[in-house]
């Protein structure tokens, strides 16, 4: 009897020690700190494009929820200027400046492999729609408003569909940063003087995600 005692007092704590190692085994690794991790997070982005051959500022947000570090669902967009001479001359007598400037949303599903490393990847999949429109730049260069860049040319709206690829960094249990690149899909649009697919191309840059990481 005291021979059988000792003999599952050994199984329990074998097995005891196995459920804590698959539990350390199935935590969150980060870069700081060692946490198991699920729930949501809000996310900011700042990258680089080209919009018709031109230099173009993107930014974006969205905000998701993770399920079991292995699949994010959610909603975001992106909004994005074109901050070159878009056009040399609109009119005959003057020489303006223009610029693409508009922005695109909708679900994203965002498939992630090995959330719980420190290192990975994911790769999230815009599906939505936006609006362009060309602006007129009276006032381009240290005189220029940003919240009034001039009146409307013209304008469209465009389906589209990003596929991205992000490295993602576990930082802390709380603060992630990723750097991605994605390439835009879009329908065909109809805007003064600009190709039907100027807002096709790849875009660059970095994303960093806060919320409930742990």
């Amino acid at each position: 009897m005291k021979q059988l005692s000792i003999i599952l007092f050994m199984m329990l704590g074998a097995i005891c020690a196995r459920a804590q190692e698959n539990y350390r085994n199935d935590q969150v690794q980060t870069l700081f700190t060692n946490q198991q991790s699920n729930g949501w997070y809000g996310a900011f982005s700042l990258g680089y494009s080209e919009i018709d051959g031109r230099d173009a500022l993107m930014t974006g947000a969205r905000g998701m929820y993770v399920f079991d570090q292995s699949l994010a669902i959610g909603l975001g967009g992106y909004g994005f200027v074109n901050n070159l001479d878009y056009h040399h001359s609109y009119y005959d007598n003057s020489d303006p400046r223009f610029m693409l400037a508009g922005g695109y949303g909708g679900l994203i599903v965002e498939p992630i492999f090995g959330g719980r490393k420190a290192v990975h990847l994911s790769f999230p999949l815009l599906v939505g729609i936006g609006g362009v429109a060309l602006l007129e730049n009276d006032g381009w260069g240290w005189d220029w408003d940003p919240y009034y860049p001039g009146h409307e040319i013209d304008n469209d709206v465009f389906f589209v569909l990003e596929p991205s690829m992000e490295l993602e960094f576990n930082l802390t249990r709380w603060f992630r940063a990723a750097a991605y690149a994605s390439y835009r899909f879009t329908s065909n649009i109809e805007i003064y003087e600009t190709g039907s697919d100027a807002l096709e191309g790849f875009s660059f840059g970095m994303t960093f995600k806060f919320g409930k990481l742990n």
